[in-house]
């Protein structure tokens, strides 16, 4: 089984990827760090050939990470937006939604537009209603939800394991 992180730019999901790996044994992988690696900054694919064009690369990559067995996958922000990315992660996985509350995403993101193109100029009331808008999209393909606020690392990954029955190994 496959533990797979999806929520907003920001929510943690590299961070607390890293951990679930430290914890379970399991590999980890960055949706983004692999595109990235295949195709070059994220922020030119957007600005050269558009967001279409780089959920079609992050489909790809979907794909590939999918057909693992006992990983730990952090998604980019926009990832489960398409329905075909979720139910392929679905297949061999867990989906978890990292829910943040605004202000905190926002303190953690608002402010890195060039590594992030959706959040370029990115006001606070921008960055609410993307949430607003893809918050139903994670709850609904997410198999669990952890409210991350005021927890540490440690704890939110611990909640996870505990949830979908993984073995910690510490």
């Amino acid at each position: 089984m496959n533990i797979v992180l999806c929520g907003m730019m920001g929510s943690g999901k590299t961070t607390i990827g890293i951990r679930l790996a430290d914890l379970t044994g399991l590999r980890w992988y960055d949706m983004d760090d692999l595109i990235t690696e295949k195709y070059g900054k994220i922020s030119d694919i957007f600005e050269f050939y558009g967001e279409e064009r780089f959920r079609e690369m992050e489909t790809e990559m979907v794909k590939r990470v999918a057909e693992e067995d006992g990983a730990v996958i952090s998604t980019g922000g926009g990832c489960v937006l398409r329905t075909e990315n979720c139910v392929l992660l679905k297949e061999k996985g867990k989906i978890v939604y990292l829910k943040v509350p605004i202000e905190t995403l926002f303190s953690r993101a608002g402010h890195t537009g060039e590594e992030r193109p959706l959040l370029k100029n990115a006001t606070f009331n921008k960055m609410k209603e993307l949430l607003e808008r893809r918050t139903p999209i994670y709850e609904g393909c997410a198999d669990y939800t952890v409210n991350t606020d005021g927890k540490d690392v440690d704890e939110i990954a611990r909640e996870i394991c505990t949830a979908l029955g993984v073995t910690v190994k510490e």
